[in-house]
């Protein structure tokens, strides 16, 4: 059985993702759905699409009414264990929030900089956080976002 987990390195941990349960996987993309692990936040679950490739997790952040709060989008490195059938995912910790009315903000920015000036990452590690959040960025501003939105909506 495939197993998820989530690498962070601001606070720096590595956590199995046990009840987020997996609706689609193939060598591009891991859909999953899941439901807060701490429930203090306007959001109560969700669906995520991890983008292999692209290096970007595209969540659906709904609240207990099945609302959109918003779209969460986290940089990502992912790192595949064939031995142990694992995913970890590892959040190169810059975010891109999309609002309802489709306000763009970028955050944890001074995350990434700590995370350097700390050597927790390397300079190629936060380049390439840089430029996958650019990339991103490009597609959002592009018009292009909706082609990601629909993997996620069809679950």
């Amino acid at each position: 059985m495939t197993k998820l987990y989530r690498r962070r390195y601001i606070p720096d941990e590595k956590l199995l993702l046990k009840d987020d349960i997996i609706v689609t996987i193939d060598s591009e993309k891991v859909v999953t759905k899941w439901n807060v692990l701490s429930p203090v936040h306007p959001f109560t679950h969700g669906v995520s699409c991890y983008f292999i490739k692209e290096g970007f997790k595209v969540s659906k952040f709904l609240d207990s009414n099945d609302e959109l709060v918003y779209w969460y989008c986290d940089i990502i490195e992912t790192d595949y264990d064939a031995e142990d059938d694992s995913y970890t995912f590892n959040d190169l910790l810059i975010d891109v929030i999309i609002e309802k009315d489709g306000f763009v903000k970028v955050v944890d920015l001074d995350e990434i900089a700590v995370a350097l000036e700390k050597k927790i990452l390397d300079e190629k590690t936060v380049i390439k956080a840089v430029n996958r959040a650019s990339k991103l960025l490009d597609i959002i501003y592009g018009g292009k976002f909706d082609e990601y939105k629909n993997i996620v909506e069809r679950v």
